[in-house]
Parts: C-alpha cells; sequence; structure tokens
C-alpha cells in the first residue's frame, strides 16, 4: 500500500447494505460533524470515556486533525455519503498503536467496528505495526467482544473501571 490516505475497499453489513472503507478525507468534515452530532450520550461516554453535551469547532478540528505519519483514520460511507462509523490508529511506540472505534447507534450490531478493525490492521502491517492496544470501559461489552472475535492472540489487564487490550495483529 503506497499511502493510507488512498485506502478504500467495499463491504457489505450483516443487514445486506453495501459501504465503502475509506480514508477520511478533508471534504467529510460535515458529514464527520454530523454523524458525531447524532451519537446518543452512552456512544459518547464509551467513545471518550465523558460524556459530551455538543461537538465544539475545536472538537471537530481534533477529530479532522491528524498526522498522517503516525495516524491512520478510516470512516464507514453509505451510498448517500453518510458517515456511520469511524476507526482510527496512532502509532504510541514503534510497532505498537492505540486503536479506537465509533459507530452510529442505528448501525450497531453490524459488524462495523470489527470490519475496521480488519482493514485498520491491513494497513498497519504495512506499516511495520505488529500490535493494536485499547482502553476499553469494562461495561463496553460490544467492544470487548469486537477484540475477542478476532481470534487474534489478546491480552486483557482491568484497570478500575476499563480494560487494557493489547492484540497482536496477523502476519499478512
Amino acid at each position: 500500500m503506497a499511502d493510507a490516505r488512498d485506502y478504500v475497499a467495499g463491504e457489505t453489513l450483516r443487514n445486506g447494505l453495501t459501504v465503502t472503507v475509506r480514508a477520511l478525507r478533508p471534504d467529510d468534515r460535515e458529514r464527520v460533524a454530523r454523524a458525531v452530532r447524532g451519537l446518543d450520550r452512552e456512544s459518547i461516554y464509551f467513545r471518550l470515556f465523558s460524556y459530551r453535551n455538543e461537538l465544539t469547532e475545536a472538537g471537530l478540528d481534533r477529530l479532522m486533525r491528524f498526522d498522517a505519519t503516525r495516524e491512520v483514520v478510516l470512516v464507514v460511507v453509505t451510498a448517500d455519503g453518510s458517515v456511520i462509523g469511524s476507526g482510527r490508529y496512532v502509532v504510541t511506540q514503534p510497532g505498537v498503536a492505540e486503536v479506537a472505534f465509533m459507530v452510529e447507534e442505528d448501525y450497531h450490531g453490524q459488524g462495523i467496528a470489527g470490519r475496521l478493525l480488519r482493514h485498520l490492521a491491513r494497513v498497519a502491517a504495512a506499516q511495520g505495526i505488529r500490535s493494536f492496544e485499547a482502553d476499553v470501559l469494562a461495561g463496553n461489552k460490544a467492544m470487548l467482544a469486537v477484540f475477542a472475535r478476532t481470534a487474534w492472540p489478546m491480552t486483557k489487564a482491568r484497570a478500575s473501571d476499563a480494560v487494557h487490550v493489547t492484540l497482536a495483529l496477523p502476519e499478512t
């Protein structure tokens, strides 16, 4: 893969909906804002470990701006251009990246986070990343199940109300 910013792949969700998994682009700003504003409080809490009442312009800037040498952001987009999910990794040390996901409520249970995880792993492997790490609230059973379903070697360590997960990425 020449450049992760050119990544694009098609997927079919469990409900039969065809979507595109692709790299985040600057022109996605309003689509991302719409997606984040549509999230319920629990999804925001599970992703950010705190409740937020609104998405500020500064918050949207943080979502949209990233260092392409250390970060990869993929979005899941429907045929009408709506962003219904996103996944991101940030390299934290050589060979290791922290991974995080957000999925729009109406699409929970459709396998989006798992698909994003596999796509991010493909990109990461090409960039020399050997493992993903994530801190997941212990109450976020759905995300913990996504990691477990990969069947990739995984370690978990409980710290207070969060679980630190480390996944060894498959060899490609």
